[in-house]
């Protein structure tokens, strides 16, 4: 089973939903937050790089090219300038679409490579994988995808999301069995809450939510879980010792055995 943990902005807790879950059922772990992954703050594995993340980049034989321009009116990030006698290529802009190769008519074009990100693995009690993206790069969602092709087939995989809405979150979130949406009891968490509910909802993946801090902000979430039939998964309190917990590195499950039960029993409920 595939289980993404989402949220629709950051600080709502959803890597604390992630870790303290994956260790619950002793599933594996995947970090999607591959800008700035965190996860093993929590796990403490000692991580082994298992591969570099590389993107298509264009090479341009200038022997070839007739600087006709089709690959520059073809790139719709402007990524390509066509000069006289030059070709110029801006790599943090290149998508690596390779629609640039294809539409030249004189085969001037190759496949060339950077490297944006890497992967990582280790263990320790559960297993992690974790995704890095180069500092400077802009684009998230490669990293994401070539992490998830360590995802596997058999047993129980919690990918921990990044933050937000955008194409990295769609990315994680594609081929899960179900979405675990976790959100604070603010205006602010439930209108970005929402707009990941569509989302999941438009993949046609089933969800539930987690409510973090609980006690604070207002009953807006749970009254929109209410009338839309969303289920609330669980409700963690705004609490002292959670937080505690939280800033020493450590999952409030391994020390609260009355919450490893309740993860346990969420997972269930999923199942």
């Amino acid at each position: 089973m595939i289980i993404t943990v989402a949220s629709g902005k950051g600080g709502t807790g959803k890597t604390t939903v992630a870790v303290n879950l994956a260790m619950a059922i002793n599933a594996t772990l995947y970090d999607c937050d591959v800008e700035e992954p965190n996860a093993n703050i929590f796990v403490k594995a000692d991580l082994e790089k298992v591969e570099d993340v590389k993107l298509m980049n264009p090479v341009f034989d200038l022997q070839k090219c007739t600087f006709c321009r089709k690959c520059a009116d073809f790139c719709r990030y402007n990524a390509i300038a066509v000069l006289s006698s030059d070709v110029i290529l801006f790599p943090e802009l290149c998508s690596g679409c390779g629609g640039c190769k294809i539409v030249c008519p004189y085969d001037a074009i190759s496949d060339g490579s950077r490297t944006i990100g890497e992967i990582y693995h280790g263990k320790n009690g559960i297993e992690i994988y974790q995704g890095v993206m180069n500092v400077g790069e802009a684009r998230a969602t490669p990293v994401v995808a070539k992490l998830k092709n360590y995802v596997k087939k058999d047993g129980i995989s919690v990918l921990d999301a990044p933050p937000g809405n955008g194409c990295p979150v769609i990315e994680t979130m594609h081929n899960s069995d179900f979405v675990i949406l976790v959100t604070e009891p603010t205006p602010f968490g439930l209108h970005d809450f929402k707009i990941a509910h569509s989302i999941a909802k438009k993949l046609g993946i089933e969800t539930g939510v987690v409510i973090n801090r609980y006690g604070v902000g207002d009953d807006s979430v749970e009254k929109y879980c209410r009338e839309n039939g969303i289920d609330i998964l669980m409700k963690i309190p705004y609490s002292r010792e959670i937080a505690e917990l939280y800033s020493r590195g450590i999952p409030f499950a391994q020390e609260m055995p009355e919450w490893r039960k309740k993860f346990e029993e969420l997972y269930e409920v999923m199942g």
